[in-house]
Formats: C-alpha cells, structure tokens, sequence
C-alpha cells in the first residue's frame, strides 16, 4: 500500500544527485527513481529507513559494496538510492530468494531488481495480478510510480522478501 500510495504523486523521473538530511531524507516525492519507490514505501510501510541501514552497512563494511562509482567511502545522500547497493545490502541480511520464473513464487511486498538494458532496476511487487495470474510490479521505469504486468519482462537479477523482526537491531 506504501507503494501504491506514490501513484500519481511521483510523476518524474529524476536520478540528479541531491543532498539530503539524515536519517530519514528524501527527493522531493514528484521525483525520484526506482529506488525511491522502495525506499518510500520501506519507510512508510515498515517504518524501515534504508538510507540509515545501509549506510550504517557500508561504513562498517565498505569492501563488501560494489565499486562501481569509484568512491573510496560512503556517500549518505546517494549510496541507498542505488540498486546495485541495495542487492548487496540485502543479501547481506540473508534476505535474498532464488530466482524463479513462476509466477507464484513472488509474493506481494517482495523486491525484484533486474537488468533494463545495462542499467539495474527495482521493483516491488503488489498484492494486484494480471489477468493470467502473474503479479503486477510497481516502480519507477520512467514516468513516475506506476503498477505494470512487468514482473517478467527484464531479465531478473535479484528476489528479495524483507524480513524484519520487532526487536531486531535493524529496525
């Protein structure tokens, strides 16, 4: 519903680096990338912010994250809004899945990241199904949050369900 809620309101694609406060900033919410949609609704849905968490991960185990940006420490601002760094930190929580190309192995809520091109991409799938059965995604591609039967359209890199217990440290 965290999700859902972004449709209609996030409207622009926009990946521009901005600076923002910490914990808990954001883009403004009629922009952002795909990402953003995750983060958003992680934080509203689950009061989970993954700008602290996973720049509390990176500073403690920098090595582990992809170097693919060319930094030599963590960046609060950009580091969470980055697909790449949120395969990584998940994963790193033990919550990764199998990749599968059943349909009902993906549960509303999960988080599916995939190749558009050469450019990684998250989504999240939504509780709503297609006509055929397989869930609908919602994300950020382009034109704003949207919800799409596009679960299987790119190639999929990554299936991930959050798994957060009351009192965990994380939370």
């Amino acid at each position: 519903m965290a999700a859902r809620s972004q449709i209609g309101k996030t409207t622009i694609y926009d990946p521009a680096y901005v600076g923002l406060k910490y914990p808990g900033g954001d883009v403004p919410l009629e922009r952002g990338v795909c990402t953003d949609v995750v983060i958003r609704a992680l934080r509203e849905g689950l009061g989970f912010d993954l700008q602290k968490f996973v720049h509390e991960d990176m500073k403690k185990d920098f090595n582990k994250y992809p170097k693919i940006w060319g930094l030599s420490k963590t960046d609060r601002n950009i580091d969470h809004r980055r697909v790449p760094n949120l395969r990584r930190f998940f994963e790193r929580k033990g919550w990764s899945l199998r990749l599968s190309n059943k349909k009902g192995n993906y549960l509303y809520g999960d988080l599916v990241s995939c190749s558009v091109g050469k450019r990684p991409h998250i989504m999240i799938v939504s509780d709503k199904k297609a006509r055929d059965g397989t869930p609908l995604v919602i994300h950020n591609i382009g034109s704003g949050a949207q919800e799409e039967n596009v679960l299987f359209d790119y190639p999929i890199t990554g299936h991930f369900r959050i798994k957060i217990e009351p009192d965990s440290s994380t939370h």
